[in-house]
């Protein structure tokens, strides 16, 4: 597209720079463990200036199927970084990406933590906190209880930088 061209659209983007932005966003994710389409998905909508997309531009913008679409946005929804919400007056959803996307992630990891933790003290008590299992997963477990403590005070630090530097939080 040209650049009179990316001037004539409603936000004065190129497609073809927007396209290449989340291509290559989608790629650090995947490297960090997300899979492909989840990843493609999940920057999409946050390239997007409304932050929010249908199935019909997802599958359109990044050129896969509406089963494709559905996958990554029910992992997605799983992980806490989209919702979806009903279009007014249609039957038609939109996926959305919050502006807190990270925090929600992350604080509903919390309750994931304490899972394992309980988990792990389990395993330690009955693998013997004595033996080379059991020292591996107290080990973990102190891993997981550190964590948790510093992603609390961590959280708490955003909510105040959040207020000051954007006025929300």
């Amino acid at each position: 597209m040209t650049e009179a061209k990316a001037q004539d659209r409603p936000d004065g983007r190129d497609p073809e720079t927007v396209s290449r932005f989340v291509e290559n966003f989608a790629a650090q994710l995947v490297e960090a463990g997300v899979p492909r389409m989840p990843a493609r998905v999940f920057a999409a909508l946050l390239a997007s200036d409304a932050g929010t997309l249908t199935s019909a531009d997802l599958g359109e913008q990044l050129r896969i199927s509406p089963a494709a679409v559905s996958g990554a946005v029910r992992y997605l929804a799983q992980v806490h970084l989209v919702s979806r919400e009903r279009e007014p007056g249609s039957r038609r959803e939109r996926y959305r990406v919050h502006s807190d996307q990270w925090y929600e992630a992350l604080t509903n990891r919390e309750a994931i933590i304490k899972r394992w933790e309980d988990a792990l003290r389990e395993g330690v008590s009955s693998l013997g906190p004595d033996t080379p299992a059991g020292r591996r997963l107290a080990e973990t477990l102190a891993f997981f209880e550190f964590i948790e403590q510093d992603v609390a005070g961590m959280m708490e630090r955003w909510r105040v930088y959040c207020a000051k530097a954007f006025g929300e939080g």
